[in-house]
């Protein structure tokens, strides 16, 4: 049965399954950063998540916001480029905002969800349409505040995150940057996805999977 809460235990399963999702799409998220990046986005992301799994392994947190902050100062620490500050950011943000909380039903998720988004948002200023992974963050937060608000399951509200995530990162292929390294391309960034876009959708996605298993 499909829990109604996530405890520590499945949200250490995140971080394992992120870590290996990462991994298999090391060389997907390189191709894409390669066309409007500095092509290492794969590599950082693959590196970053290991590095937190290797830490969670080493020193094992007592509390759910513990693990956010152990997640948040490794890939600050361990992740090169903006993905590590930003992705670091996210993840302290989010342990601030769980605490010592031993349960999160989808009302409390959404919250510390958001709470992660806007430590992103503050760090990288970036906005709506701006071409980065806040395209995606941000339709994932609205379809999870809705599916919240209409008495859906922690189950149901995650799979429409991620839904809302990955159409997000689809849209982020017209848009002409105007944040990040993808901007200094101009015209020439259109007719490519983020790569922020799309390990944000991986990360929803593998958060959806382990509340669903």
């Amino acid at each position: 049965m499909s829990p109604v809460t996530l405890d520590l235990a499945r949200l250490q399963q995140w971080m394992t399954r992120f870590a290996a999702v990462a991994e298999q799409n090391k060389a997907y998220l390189t191709a894409l950063d390669s066309a409007i990046g500095d092509a290492d986005h794969g590599t950082n992301m693959a590196r970053g998540s290991a590095a937190v799994l290797a830490k969670l392994e080493a020193s094992p947190p007592s509390t759910m916001g513990e693990l956010g902050k152990t997640a948040g100062m490794t890939l600050v620490s361990a992740v090169g480029g903006s993905a590590g500050p930003l992705y670091g950011t996210f993840f302290l943000r989010l342990g601030a905002s769980i605490g010592d909380a031993a349960e999160l039903d989808a009302a409390t998720l959404a919250a510390a969800l958001r709470a992660g988004v806007e430590g992103i948002v503050a760090r990288g200023k970036a906005e709506a349409g701006d071409k980065t992974m806040v395209d995606a963050w941000l339709p994932a937060l609205a379809a999870m505040d809705e599916a919240v608000a209409s008495g859906a399951s922690l189950v149901d509200a995650l799979a429409a995150a991620r839904d809302a995530a990955a159409a997000g990162r689809d849209a982020t292929e017209p848009l002409v940057a105007r944040k990040g390294r993808a901007s200094y391309l101009g015209e020439r960034s259109a007719g490519h996805i983020d790569p922020g876009a799309a390990s944000t959708a991986l990360l929803l996605d593998a958060l959806a999977e382990v509340a669903a298993a």
